[in-house]
C-alpha cells in the first residue's frame, strides 16, 4: 500500500519540536505582557519605553485630571485581591477534586485489573486473536497512570491560564487609558499565553506518554493505545468539576450583584460599594478561564485518543507505521505553527485603531487560522500518510486514500468555523437577533425572556446541520477514524480559539477594575467595548467546544462499540431503547442540578448583599468598605458543596449502567445523552449570550434606537438585566458543562469497556 514520505525519525523530532515552540511562544507573550508595569515611572523612563503597540510603556498618561499613582495603586490592589481569591478557590477546589480523582484512579485499576482476575499472563489480543498481547493487569496500571497524567495536565494548564489572566486584567485597564488598541493587544496577548501553553503542553505530555508506554508495550500497539485513552478521561474529569464548580462560584456572585446592585439599588455594574463584585471578578477567572481551558484540553485529548485507538487496530497499527500512527499529533503540531503565525497578524502586523475594529480583528483570527490550517492539513496528509491504507470499520478493514483523510479533517475544521460564525450571529449585538431581544425589553422582562428562549432554540438549527454533514461525510470516507480526525480538525486551531476565549474574561475583569478604581467614564466605555466583543468571542468558544464534543463523543462511542464487541446497536431492542430514553434524560437532570445550585447560592448571595446595604452605615454613600469576605465564603462553600452531585451523576452513570445492565444498554445511554445534550448545550449557551449582549446593547447606546431604550436604570434596561441574570447560569454553568457530560461519559465507557464486556449486565444475567 506504499509508505509515508515522512520518515519515523522526522516525525519523532517534529512533534516535540512544535510543542516546545508553542511553549516558548507562550512564554514570550507572557514576557511582553509583563513589560507593562503596574507602577509609576519618571518622564525619562517613559521616553525610553515608548514602542509600537505600547510595549514596555509605564502607564501614567491619564487623560483625565486623576492622580496617576493613586489610580495605579488602586488597580494593583484590586488585581491582587482577584488573583488571591482565584488562587485560593482553585486550591480549595483541587483539594476536594484531588481526593475524588484518587479514588476514581483506584476504581480504574480495580475494575480493569479484575478483567482477567489480576493475572500477569499474556492474553490473546482483542482484534487479532492469533497474536498475544500484554496482560489485563498492565492495561489497568497504565490506564490509571495515563488518567492521572491527563488530570494533572488539565489542572496545570487551567491554573496557569488563570494566573496569567489575573496578572493581565489590571494592565489591560491601565492600557485602556492610552487607547482601545493598546488595551486590546495586551488582553489578546494574555489570552495567547493560555492558548499556546495548553495546546503545546497537552501535545507534549501525550507524545511523551506514548513513547514511555511503548518501552513496555513494544509491538503491542493495541494495548498501548487502549491504555492511553485514560489521558482523555483524566482531562475531562477535571474539566467537569472545574466547569461546574467555577460556574456556580461566578454565577452566584454575578446574579446577586446584578439583582441587588443594578435592579434594586440602581448602581453601576462592578461598583465597589457592591459586596459581591470581587467574587464576580474572581469567578470570571476560575470559571471562564480555568474551566474553559480544562474543557477544551479534554476535547483535544479525547479526540486524539479516539483517533489513536482506531488507528492502532487499522493498517497503521497492524504494520507498526509510527509516522502514520502519529497523524493526529502531527495535525496538532501543524495547528500550533499555524496559530502562531495567525496571532502575529493581530498583535504585530495590524493595529486596532477604534472600537469598531475589535470584533472584525477577532473574526479574522478565526478565518486566517482556518485557511492556513487547510493548507497545513494537506501538507501533513501528503507527507505523513501512505497513499493508500486501511481503517478499522466494525470488524472489517476499509481502504482509504490519504487525500480522503485530508477531506475528513478539513470538513471538521470548516464546520467549526461555520458554527463559530452562526454563534456570533445569534449572540452579537451587531446583528438583528440580539437587537430584537433588546427591543423586546420595552414591554418588560417577560417578553425579553420569551424572545431570548426563542433565539436559543433557533440557533441550534444550522450548527446541528453542520455537525450532521461533518459526521456523514467523514464516516462515509473513513468510518469512526474519519469522525475522530474531523473532531481533531475542529480543534486543530485550539491555540487561537483559546486565546480569543480567554480574551473575554480578561477584558471583563479590566472593566470591573476600571469601575472599582474610580476611573473616568471614557475609560469604562473602552473596557466595555472590549468586554462586549469578548462576550461574543466567548460564545464562539463555547460553540467550538460543543461542536467538537459532539464529534469526539461519536468517535469515542464507535471505539466503545468496537471494543465491547457489539456487532450493531439496534434501537428497537428493549435493552438499547431503555438506555436511549434514560440517556436523553440525563442532560435535563444534570442541568436541573446545576441551575438549582446556582439559584440556591444566588439566593444566599442576594440576601447577604441586601443585608449589607441595609445594615452597614455609609455603605451606599461609599464611605465604608463592604464585607467582601462574607460573599467570598458564600460562593466558595456553595460551589464546593454543589459541584459533587452533578459530577457524581456523570461519572457514576456509565459504571452503574455498564455493570448492572450491560454494554447494549450503555450504548443506548451514550447515544441518547449525545443527541439530547448537544441541542440543550447550544441553546442554553446562545440564549445566555444573547441576553447578556442585549443588555450591553442598551447600556452602550450604540445606535439611536438603543439610546431610546436606555439609559442605565430605565425600565427597558432593568428588564434586560433580569434576562441577563436568568441567562448567566445557562451560558456559564449548565450549557458549557453539558458538552463535558457527553464526551466524559463516552470516554469513560471506552476506558471501562474491557470490564463491561466480560462482567457487565449483572441484572440481565440474573433474570
Amino acid at each position: 500500500m506504499g509508505e509515508a514520505l515522512m520518515s519515523e525519525t522526522v516525525s519523532e523530532v517534529l512533534i516535540p519540536l512544535a510543542a516546545v515552540i508553542g511553549i516558548a511562544f507562550s512564554l514570550a507573550q507572557w514576557y511582553l505582557v509583563s513589560r507593562v508595569k503596574v507602577i509609576g515611572a519618571d518622564p525619562v523612563q517613559r521616553a525610553r519605553s515608548e514602542r509600537k503597540n505600547g510595549l514596555g510603556d509605564y502607564l501614567v498618561e491619564e487623560e483625565e485630571a486623576i492622580d496617576d499613582q493613586s489610580v495605579i495603586d488602586k488597580c494593583a490592589d484590586i488585581q491582587k485581591a482577584i488573583s488571591e481569591g482565584a488562587t485560593s478557590f482553585l486550591f480549595t477546589e483541587y483539594k476536594y477534586v484531588g481526593m475524588f480523582m484518587t479514588a476514581f484512579a483506584v476504581l480504574i485499576f480495580l475494575f480493569l485489573g479484575s478483567v482477567e482476575g489480576f493475572s500477569t499472563k499474556s492474553q490473546p489480543c482483542t482484534y487479532t486473536k492469533d497474536t498475544m498481547c500484554k496482560p489485563a493487569l498492565a492495561n489497568a496500571l497504565f490506564s490509571t497512570v495515563s488518567f492521572l497524567l491527563g488530570a494533572i495536565t488539565s489542572v496545570v494548564a487551567g491554573f496557569f491560564g488563570m494566573k496569567i489572566a489575573t496578572y493581565a486584567n489590571a494592565r489591560t485597564t491601565l492600557e485602556a487609558r492610552k487607547g482601545v488598541g493598546k488595551a486590546f493587544i495586551l488582553a489578546f496577548r494574555s489570552g495567547t499565553v493560555m492558548g499556546f501553553l495548553l495546546a503545546a503542553s497537552g501535545l507534549l505530555v501525550l507524545y511523551v506518554a506514548i513513547n514511555l508506554f511503548k518501552i513496555y508495550y513494544g509491538d503491542d500497539w493495541e494495548g498501548l493505545f487502549e491504555a492511553i485513552t485514560g489521558y482523555g478521561l483524566g482531562g475531562s474529569s477535571m474539566a467537569l468539576f472545574g466547569r461546574v464548580g467555577g460556574g456556580i462560584y461566578t454565577k452566584a456572585a454575578d446574579v446577586g450583584a446584578d439583582l441587588v446592585g443594578k435592579v434594586e439599588r440602581n448602581i453601576p455594574e462592578d461598583d465597589p460599594r457592591n459586596p459581591a463584585v470581587i467574587v464576580d471578578n474572581v469567578g470570571d477567572n476560575v470559571g471562564d478561564i480555568a474551566g474553559m481551558g480544562s474543557d477544551l484540553f479534554g476535547s483535544y485529548a479525547e479526540s486524539s485518543c479516539a483517533a489513536l485507538v482506531v488507528a492502532s487496530i487499522s493498517s497503521f497499527g497492524n504494520n507498526h507505521e509510527f509516522t502514520a500512527m502519529c497523524y493526529p499529533l502531527l495535525i496538532s503540531s501543524m495547528g500550533i505553527i499555524v496559530c502562531l503565525l495567525t496571532t502575529l497578524v493581530a498583535t504585530d502586523f495590524f493595529e486596532i485603531k477604534s472600537v469598531k475594529d475589535i470584533e472584525p480583528t477577532l473574526k479574522k483570527q478565526l478565518i486566517i487560522s482556518t485557511a492556513l490550517m487547510t493548507v497545513g492539513i494537506a501538507i501533513v496528509s501528503l507527507l505523513a500518510l501512505p497513499s493508500t491504507f486501511t481503517i478499522f470499520d466494525f470488524g472489517v478493514q476499509k481502504e482509504v486514500k490519504n487525500w480522503e483523510l485530508f477531506f475528513c479533517v478539513s470538513v471538521g475544521l470548516w464546520a467549526g468555523l461555520i458554527i463559530g460564525f452562526i454563534t456570533e450571529y445569534f449572540t452579537s449585538n451587531a446583528y438583528s437577533p440580539v437587537q430584537d431581544v433588546a427591543d423586546s425589553c420595552r414591554t418588560g422582562a417577560a417578553t425579553n425572556v420569551i424572545f431570548g428562549l426563542a433565539l436559543g432554540y433557533k440557533s441550534v438549527i444550522i450548527p446541528i446541520f453542520a455537525i450532521a454533514l461533518s459526521i456523514y461525510i467523514s464516516f462515509s470516507i473513513a468510518a469512526m477514524y474519519g469522525i475522530a480526525v474531523a473532531a481533531l480538525g475542529m480543534l486543530s486551531t485550539i491555540a487561537t480559539g483559546l486565546a480569543i476565549d480567554a480574551y473575554g474574561p480578561i477584558s471583563d475583569n479590566a472593566g470591573g477594575i476600571a469601575e472599582m478604581a474610580g476611573m473616568s467614564h471614557r475609560i469604562r466605555e473602552r473596557t466595555d467595548a472590549l468586554d462586549s466583543a469578548g462576550n461574543t468571542t466567548a460564545a464562539i468558544g463555547k460553540g467550538f467546544a460543543i461542536g467538537s464534543a459532539a464529534l469526539v463523543s461519536l468517535a469515542l462511542f464507535g471505539a466503545f462499540v468496537s471494543r465491547a464487541a457489539i456487532s450493531s446497536v439496534d434501537v428497537l431492542t428493549p435493552k438499547v431503547f431503555i438506555g436511549l430514553i434514560v440517556g436523553a434524560m440525563l442532560p435535563y437532570w444534570f442541568s436541573a442540578m446545576t441551575m438549582k445550585s446556582v439559584g440556591s447560592a444566588a439566593l444566599k448571595m442576594v440576601e447577604e448583599v441586601r443585608r449589607q446595604f441595609n445594615t452597614i452605615p455609609g455603605l451606599m454613600e461609599g464611605t465604608v468598605r463592604p464585607d467582601y469576605a462574607s460573599c467570598v465564603k458564600i460562593s466558595t462553600d456553595a460551589s464546593i458543596r454543589e459541584m459533587i452531585p452533578p459530577g457524581a451523576l456523570v461519572m457514576l452513570t456509565p459504571l452503574i449502567v455498564g455493570t448492572f445492565f450491560g454494554v447494549e444498554t450503555l450504548s443506548g445511554v451514550l447515544a441518547g445523552a449525545l443527541v439530547s445534550g448537544v441541542q440543550i448545550a447550544i441553546s442554553a449557551s446562545n440564549t445566555g449570550g444573547a441576553w447578556d449582549n442585549a443588555k450591553k446593547y442598551i447600556e452602550a447606546g450604540a445606535s439611536e434606537y438603543a439610546r431610546s431604550l436606555g439609559p442605565k436604570g430605565s425600565d427597558a434596561h432593568k428588564a434586560a438585566v433580569i434576562g441577563d441574570t436568568v441567562g448567566d447560569p445557562l451560558k456559564d454553568t449548565s450549557g458549557p458543562s453539558l458538552n463535558i457530560l457527553i464526551k466524559l461519559m463516552a470516554v469513560e465507557s471506552l476506558v471501562f469497556a474491557p470490564f463491561f464486556a466480560v462482567h457487565g449486565g449483572i441484572l440481565f444475567k440474573l433474570f
